[in-house]
């Protein structure tokens, strides 16, 4: 099914108080596509696949339904007498997108107590393995992270009621899948699960066909770039790119500007020359810490730099409101990542700019994204 525009009222869904009071607290009114789509299937119980893009709403759309359901299932919840185990588990392929979940979680249950831990690479196992040993109600995880905690037999998911696959096929793109169906395998097969993806390629409806118990399907608008994004191309020599985009940046930029590069030793170049000119930048790329990674998304997000240059498997999740502008410093290899790009932008109706430098050697590439993804170029 196609998801409906038309938003549809928060306290029409009849969410338990403690629920309500949080979605209040973060400024949630009616539903946006994806939520409206998803919620009322969810709640019903059904397993869904859901074809969204980062930026669509989709946490809230699987967040809401899950509280809901442990609210209702515990009325007494809260209770330190109650036995503690894990009812959920949300699967995210980045580190950046299980923070933003986890974040999202935080403010819903504010009123509600419900525990959550978030597990991921690049920081001490060890306060995760204590909370997970615990008990914790919802587990937000990279894949192979929590492999690590199962393989110290730190974690209990025998007792999973909902899980959440997000961003699907970008855990199929980086490898995560054989993680994934161990961890499935783990799981009891009496399971809600509910599958988001920004594409759905043949290989993740099959597996969607043997992991999901009749799936409702949702798609959530169009196939491709948003319309609310404006593209241009620039034809500029690879020696000459840095300089174009330290004088755009200064002169034309009307605010945060997200720079893509196709390797990690790349990122560091440009934003260390754009360091070097007097620009405020910070690279976000697989190789760098998890402090500096988190350091960077948040200067980002607060303007204490207002240039990130990233890597696509880096930046992949991030959801920052009032991207201005992507620059797509490198031409991007398919046609699937230019999309995945430039969505960081122009998102929820807003505006945003997309721009694309190309060299003489990198044409047939751009011609290949423009054939594919269809939208016009302004010259």
């Amino acid at each position: 099914m196609d998801a409906s525009a038309e938003p549809i009222p928060f306290a029409s869904l009849q969410f338990d108080k403690r629920l309500a009071a949080g979605l209040a607290d973060l400024g949630f009114e009616g539903t946006r596509p994806v939520q409206g789509a998803v919620i009322p299937l969810a709640l019903a119980g059904h397993d869904v696949v859901a074809c969204a893009e980062t930026g669509t709403g989709k946490t809230l759309a699987f967040a809401a339904p899950i509280l809901q359901r442990l609210l209702l299932e515990q009325p007494h919840y809260g209770d330190p007498a109650r036995e503690a185990y894990t009812r959920a588990l949300i699967l995210a392929p980045t580190r950046e997108l299980a923070v933003q979940i986890e974040d999202t979680l935080v403010g819903l249950t504010y009123h509600a107590p419900c525990t959550t831990a978030p597990v991921f690479g690049g920081v001490e196992m060890g306060p995760q393995e204590r909370a997970l040993k615990a008990g914790v109600d919802i587990i937000v995880a990279t894949p192979g992270r929590l492999m690590d905690h199962m393989r110290h037999d730190a974690v209990d998911l025998l007792r999973v009621q909902v899980l959440v696959l997000d961003e699907a096929d970008r855990m199929m793109d980086m490898g995560f899948w054989p993680d994934v169906q161990r961890i499935l395998s783990a799981l009891p097969p009496e399971r809600q699960t509910l599958l988001f993806s920004a594409t759905l390629p043949g290989e993740i409806l099959r597996m969607a066909t043997e992991m999901l118990r009749a799936p409702r399907f949702v798609q959530v608008g169009q196939r491709g770039a948003a319309r609310t994004i404006t593209h241009e191309m620039h034809a500029v020599e690879g020696g000459d790119k840095i300089d174009w985009l330290a004088k755009f940046i200064r002169h034309d930029a009307t605010g945060p500007v997200l720079v893509f590069v196709r390797m990690k030793v790349g990122a560091d170049r440009v934003a260390r020359h754009l360091q070097a000119r007097g620009i405020r930048a910070a690279a976000l790329h697989a190789d760098r810490s998890q402090q500096e990674r988190l350091q960077a998304v948040e200067g980002f997000r607060s303007g204490k730099h207002p240039v990130l240059v990233a890597t696509d498997i880096a930046a992949r999740g991030l959801d920052i409101e009032g991207i201005a502008h992507v620059v797509n410093y490198e031409v991007p290899d398919t046609p699937d990542t230019y999309v995945h790009r430039v969505g960081r932008t122009g998102r929820a109706g807003a505006s945003g700019h997309a721009i694309t430098l190309v060299s003489r050697a990198e044409e047939r590439a751009w011609r290949a994204v423009e054939n594919a993804v269809g939208f016009h170029v302004v010259a």
